[in-house]
């Protein structure tokens, strides 16, 4: 008797919320040092820098029921000057990327949780094969560039898209087949 193999379980609910439990913050390490280290190459050993000091992080944590999981992706924010602010680290594991919602999901709260703390401007350097992306969010390239020996685009959200999130610490959930369940993005501005 033969047997086919199992896909691996993957839950389809998760809580994107500011990481406020240490293991929360270190499942983001983690998960950044897996990407930009391990898997791309970007960063030797370790991808924490200044800003990591000054900045919020941000994760999607899989949900098991209403058991938090794991840190399945992560972004950090912070404000460069006042009512600018800046995404970075953007990191989802690899087993989740094809969720779809993920990405969409940790970038709304990044930008949207700023918007509510007085940002005026939110810029982000995006790797180039993840500029599409961005694109379809609203956000509008301002200049090409390279970084860590690779293209990125220094790109702007367009805020009106990014209604402000005042409960970041509480966040939203996002499901593997869809946007966030609670507030949608709006399809035009108005």
């Amino acid at each position: 008797m033969i047997f086919e193999p199992f896909r691996p379980f993957l839950p389809c609910a998760f809580q994107v919320k500011f990481a406020t439990a240490t293991w929360e913050k270190r499942s983001a390490a983690r998960l950044r040092r897996e990407v930009f280290c391990e898997e791309q190459g970007l960063f030797a050993g370790d991808d924490r820098d200044a800003i990591d000091e000054i900045a919020t992080p941000i994760v999607a944590v899989s949900m098991l029921g209403v058991v938090p999981d794991d840190v399945v992706g992560t972004v950090r924010i912070h404000e460069e000057a006042p009512g600018t602010w800046w995404g970075s680290r953007l990191a989802v594991a690899q087993d989740y990327r094809k969720v779809g919602a993920l990405g969409p999901a940790l970038i709304r709260l990044a930008v949207s949780s700023a918007h509510a703390r007085g940002c005026t401007r939110f810029l982000a350097h995006v790797q180039s094969q993840n500029g599409l992306l961005f694109r379809r969010l609203h956000w509008a390239v301002v200049e090409e560039k390279e970084l860590h020996g690779r293209p990125h685009l220094m790109m702007e959200a367009d805020l009106r898209f990014y209604p402000p999130i005042g409960d970041a610490e509480t966040g939203f959930q996002a499901h593997a087949r869809g946007t966030p369940a609670r507030a949608p993005l709006p399809r035009e501005a108005a």
